[in-house]
């Protein structure tokens, strides 16, 4: 399912551009943006000069994500970038508008939808992309969220380059609608869960927790009417996308383990976001 995500996500990143913002002239910001000025002023391919921008970050994405991410994000680069050029120069592909803000609203959507599909498949596809994880790692805010106020500068440049100030509004409004979708599908619309564990082997699963996860966890003191015996509750609250991997890492750790899992609405205090 990961690599059908990530084959997908390439595959819809790459007409988001191909179809909307490259003949639109809209950068919507990240090295690609980069690549996309380059292409503006001299003509060169949009894919090949994305890959070339990108060396420097496969190495932070092997140091810091590790070597799985590194090897995912390589393939996925290279596989979204080759589509951008094959698409632009191969097929004949034309836009279905000549309204720019249509082909900035349009082609943010389909850039967060392939984007966020990536990173639900455990890669990405470089360029700020690469650092919105990294440092979604160690702060608060979202990937999305790092990635628009990253991907700012690089609009401002290509609007100072281009000289064109409703280029680069446009550039900031597929910006805002990507980095919105990209949360939708990583996160979905009930953006935390609060999980409920009852399991003899609690100490191990609390301290797996607090080491592997960095979440806060609360012990409650529970019982069974039928044995009398008392049942200690672990609670936490994690954020959707760190489902998977919460559920793997109680699975692993004791595989008869209780476990509950319910949406939250909105979750205030260290760890998390205000939702509105």
């Amino acid at each position: 399912m990961k690599t059908v995500n990530i084959a997908l996500g390439c595959v819809i990143t790459a007409l988001s551009y191909v179809i909307f913002l490259i003949p639109h002239q809209i950068v919507p910001g990240g090295v690609t943006g980069i690549a996309m000025i380059f292409h503006f002023l001299y003509k060169s391919p949009v894919g090949i000069i994305t890959i070339i921008l990108n060396v420097p970050l496969f190495i932070i994405a092997i140091r810091v994500l590790g070597l799985t991410f590194g090897i995912k994000s390589i393939v996925a680069i290279i596989f979204t970038n080759i589509l951008i050029d094959f698409f632009s120069y191969t097929v004949s592909i034309t836009t279905p508008t000549d309204n720019p803000i249509l082909a900035a609203l349009y082609g943010g959507i389909l850039l967060g939808l392939g984007l966020g599909l990536v990173f639900r498949g455990g890669a990405s596809t470089g360029g700020t992309d690469i650092v919105g994880q990294v440092l979604n790692r160690y702060t608060n805010l979202s990937v999305g969220m790092w990635i628009m106020i990253v991907d700012c500068v690089v609009i401002t440049l290509a609007g100072i380059t281009t000289r064109s100030v409703e280029l680069a509004l446009l550039g900031y409004l597929a910006l805002f609608l990507s980095s919105k979708i990209i949360d939708l599908v990583l996160e979905g619309i009930d953006y935390a869960r609060a999980a409920f564990i009852i399991s003899t082997e609690h100490e191990k699963i609390t301290e797996a927790i607090y080491e592997k996860m960095k979440r806060g966890v609360t012990v409650l003191d529970g019982h069974s009417p039928y044995s009398k015996e008392k049942r200690p509750v672990i609670m936490c609250v994690i954020t959707k996308k760190e489902t998977h991997n919460f559920k793997s890492m109680v699975h692993h750790i004791d595989k008869k383990a209780f476990v509950i899992l319910t949406d939250v609405f909105e979750v205030l205090g260290q760890g998390f976001r205000r939702r509105f």
